[in-house]
């Protein structure tokens, strides 16, 4: 059997589109621009050119990004490694940060700083240009929305209350109950706060 000269061609399935998450785990190495900042951050240092943009370029050629649903890892350096590796659980905030020169190149800086005391961030994330990708994707995982995982344990689900009996009406009263004492309390603070 013959297929007619009318029919329509074989439908063909498009791959699966990117999505954003993909891209982001996908960042293994900063965007080349960055190797422009670091020349002309070395050329303002004058004399000290040579020194700092050996440095600098050794860092970016070694520079490199891992983005899981663990966490992120950043490592780098040629004569002495150096390796960073972040979960989710213990990233406390992330920072954007840019520069004038940073910001005409289309580069900004993330900084992730974490509980350890300190006021440095533990780690510069710099050289994508997809920053607001990359904070959304790991705010998203510190607070456990889309792996339901963090640090390889099960993230806790939201506190459900059991009510005895099903009745909810004792319950709202009670809640009310304690909105009022709330109030009251907020009340007289408010009163001795004001003498």
């Amino acid at each position: 059997m013959t297929a007619d000269a009318g029919s329509s061609p074989p439908v063909t399935t498009s791959p699966r589109s990117e999505t954003v998450d993909d891209r982001v785990r996908s960042i293994r190495r900063p965007h080349p621009k960055l190797l422009r900042y670091y020349l002309l951050f070395s050329l303002i240092t004058g004399p000290a050119f040579p020194v700092v943009f050996t440095i600098l370029s050794l860092r970016y050629r070694t520079l490199s990004y891992r983005f899981d649903d663990e966490g992120v890892t950043m490592s780098w350096g040629a004569v002495f490694k150096r390796e960073i590796s972040l979960t989710y659980s213990r990233i406390q905030d992330i920072h954007v940060r840019s520069n004038a020169v940073e910001r005409w190149l289309g580069l900004s800086r993330l900084l992730v700083q974490t509980a350890s005391g300190s006021a440095k961030a533990e780690m510069k994330v710099e050289g994508l240009l997809e920053l607001s990708a990359v904070r959304n994707f790991m705010y998203s995982r510190m607070r456990g929305a889309p792996a339901g995982k963090v640090s390889g344990h099960r993230a806790m689900a939201p506190a459900t209350v059991a009510v005895p009996g099903g009745d909810h009406a004792v319950l709202a009263s009670t809640l009310r109950e304690i909105s009022g004492e709330v109030a009251a309390i907020r009340a007289v603070i408010e009163r001795r706060s004001t003498v």
